[in-house]
């Protein structure tokens, strides 16, 4: 790359060119998804509701409010019918009922009688649905003198959770660039240093984002997917280039030509560049084990951004270096210290042989600290995800709100039991009736409709009437059990349980928006051992093959775990108990949703093992050289821990552009991601690491025999 500098420069800007055109394009293709397991019963539910009754899961609503009176008011409820014949004329609706259509049904009005609902089911894809939503959405947006209309529903919190990502998207870009560009000029004391290690993060974003162009022609990628790009490529493309850099100028330092301070930066840099990358890329793939495409869409994008970084920080940058040469150097005044010499006089270089003098007194106080820091995790509680991920102001919030507040139960939410070999016809109409009273007496049950009427407390409170008639069937038949907020509130696992056991040993299908959230959560919980020992297993060997050491491995697996647990504390107290949220915006809903501290561990665990990779490789290359270990580990530290450093800083930067964003999945990924960047920069790396490497001695080096001579034969070395 070097030897041909001018080619591969004018290459990579016709790579860049190219990659501008197709990522202008990316953010029109990334896809909406809903919170699902493909496969799951709550899905099969749906489509064999959708295939034999033509009905299923209502995603919209529309809150009447009357301006006077109730409800029942003559006025009021004419408007609540033109309402919904209007709604159902809307392309992409399938299906609607209301209040009035529904013979007056109690779990569709306010407990004040003051409101009412009118509900519809869209057609097609999520995205094809909430392209819809957005078009008419607004329209009933509306108020009159008689009524007053809100939009409301998951469909509609959701795209407008996605209409605020893409918002965030946008605002983060206009802030991170400049502020990234700032610090590396402060870091760098070179403003073309500084463009040059930007430039390779925004090859990265570009690159990234035209890949992801090109994956939605075979597969659905998630529009948040975008929101991770952004910050992971500029993070991992400003640290990589920076790790060159930094040894290009440390060469130069030493007296090189440019052209062999060129090689040996990518010689040794270049090589922990590849580990690194390839320790990220190990975590980020477990997300793929996930028969998710909202964390596919992760592992898809996060990929993608570390090869790009990767081939910045390779094949663009060295060819760059040998162009800029010496005005790419540290400027230093006559007689100063070369930049990265390592000098023993070194901030890091002291505090390693201070943390190791004594490695007991440092080094407990500071895991006394990390513990305290991890144990709200302990209390952490996993939950479902709703409209309060949202500001207060949004309009979907504002109705769902409203909801909880006015309503016992929400029609929305209701439990679909489908009932195979029982026909929906007079046959049977007596078990039917039957059956329909048993699950209206259930604990925590507000309401159950079925094709002879609705129920509530063992009893009927409404003949059948024409809506009745999405229940009938001459095979099967369903009942819809609407539970109470309070119920699924509290246990939504445990209503669906006495839901399944009312009908003893009789098989029935259950599904529903709380059993697709059920599903989805179980089958999520069900892989993370599988994905977390994968991720354990692969980097451990990675390291091995790096160092020829189990117990560096060992010790990079603990202190990573003792990271993601600080993190985990952080995202309970904070987010799930609430601490701040008056402060940061949001409400706390006492529980995490799975997807994103899943999603944070694997791109945490990885950014972390990044730092680890960076600083083993030049404590061993120091071990290597004088087979010291206390002088190779403050050696190391004094060389690779102001890099270390500097790259947390402009890492947790980016990341934190998103702790100002309306939605609290986003917060949480930038608040979650900047509390273990900077422990693990601090008090890991600067007091753990020499400690427990002091505390082992000789045998950070150690491998059984079988295992030395395996790494003699694969590891990859110098």
């Amino acid at each position: 790359m070097a030897r041909r500098p001018r080619l591969v420069i004018w290459l990579s800007v016709l790579l860049t060119v190219i990659g501008l055109a197709l990522a202008a394009g990316a953010m029109d293709r990334l896809v909406l998804s809903r919170f699902e397991s493909p496969g799951s019963e709550s899905v099969n539910t749906r489509a064999a509701l959708a295939k034999e009754f033509g009905t299923g899961t209502p995603s919209v609503l529309l809150l009447v409010t009357a301006r006077h009176g109730t409800v029942d008011d003559s006025a009021v409820a004419k408007a609540g019918r033109g309402l919904e014949r209007e709604l159902a004329r809307q392309d992409g609706v399938a299906e609607t009922a209301s209040y009035w259509s529904r013979g007056k049904s109690p779990v569709m009005r306010a407990k004040d009688s003051r409101q009412a609902l009118v509900i519809a089911r869209m057609s097609g894809t999520v995205t094809e649905a909430r392209t819809r939503l957005a078009e008419f959405a607004p329209d009933f947006a509306r108020a009159n003198g008689t009524v007053k209309v809100q939009v409301g529903g998951g469909d509609e919190v959701f795209r407008q959770a996605a209409e605020q990502a893409r918002t965030d998207f946008l605002r983060a870009e206009v802030i991170v660039f400049p502020l990234v560009l700032l610090l590396l000029a402060f870091i760098y004391r070179r403003f073309n240093a500084a463009l040059l290690t930007l430039g390779m993060g925004l090859f990265s974003v570009i690159t990234t984002l035209a890949l992801m162009r090109l994956l939605t022609s075979l597969t659905d990628v998630s529009t948040f997917a975008a929101n991770l790009t952004l910050v992971m490529g500029i993070g991992l493309g400003v640290d990589y280039s920076l790790f060159v850099i930094s040894r290009f100028r440390e060469e130069l330092a030493a007296g090189r030509e440019v052209a062999e301070a060129t090689r040996q930066a990518v010689g040794r840099a270049g090589r922990t560049v590849a580990f690194s990358g390839l320790t990220v890329i190990v975590s980020l793939a477990c997300l793929m084990l996930f028969p998710f495409p909202f964390l596919r869409s992760f592992a898809y994008s996060g990929i993608a951004v570390v090869l790009t970084s990767v081939f910045a920080a390779l094949v663009i940058l060295p060819a760059a270096l040998s162009r800029l040469g010496h005005r790419i150097a540290r400027r230093r005044k006559h007689g100063a210290r070369a930049a990265g010499s390592g000098a023993p006089d070194g901030w890091w270089h002291t505090t390693a042989l201070r943390m190791m003098r004594r490695p007991l007194i440092h080094g407990m106080p500071a895991l006394a600290v990390l513990l305290a820091l991890a144990a709200p995790a302990l209390g952490v509680a996993f939950g479902t995800p709703d409209d309060r991920v949202l500001p207060t102001q949004t309009s979907s919030r504002v109705v769902q709100d409203d909801i909880r507040a006015h309503f016992a139960a929400e029609e929305m939410d209701a439990i679909q039991v489908l009932r195979p070999g029982l026909p929906g016809n007079d046959a049977g109409r007596e078990s039917i009736d039957a059956t329909a009273a048993k699950l209206s007496r259930l604990e925590g049950v507000q309401q159950v409709d079925a094709l002879t009427g609705s129920y509530a407390d063992g009893r009927r409170i409404l003949e059948p009437n024409h809506s009745a008639k999405r229940f009938a069937s001459d095979e099967d038949t369903w009942f819809s059990v609407i539970a109470t907020q309070d119920a699924l509130g509290a246990d939504p696992d445990a209503v669906l349980a006495d839901v399944r056991g009312a009908f003893g040993g009789t098989e029935v299908e259950i599904g529903g928006y709380p059993a697709e959230l059920g599903d989805f959560r179980t089958v999520l919980v069900d892989r993370l051992p599988l994905v977390f020992g994968l991720i354990l297993l692969v980097t451990f060997v990675i390291l091995y093959l790096m160092t020829g050491s189990v117990l560096l491995p060992a010790k990079a697996m603990v202190l990573n775990a003792l990271s993601m647990a600080v993190m985990f504390g952080a995202l309970v107290w904070i987010f799930q108990d609430g601490h701040l949220s008056g402060l940061l915006g949001f409400t706390a809903t006492g529980s995490l949703e799975p997807s994103i501290p899943i999603l944070m561990f694997c791109t945490a665990f990885g950014l972390s093992m990044d730092y680890e990779v960076f600083m083993l490789s030049r404590i061993k290359e120091e071990y290597d050289r004088t087979g010291e270990t206390a002088a190779s580990v403050a050696a190391g530290l004094e060389r690779s821990g102001p890099l270390i450093t500097a790259a947390a800083v402009i890492l947790a930067a980016s990341f934190a552009t998103y702790a100002s964003s309306g939605i609290v999945y986003l917060k949480m990924l930038g608040l979650g991601m900047v509390v273990v960047i900077i422990v693990d920069a601090t008090l890991i790396r600067a007091v753990l690491v020499p400690v427990l490497m002091r505390l082992a001695g000789g045998a950070n080096w150690w491998a059984p025999a079988p295992l030395r001579r395996l790494h003699n034969r694969f590891g990859i070395t110098d």
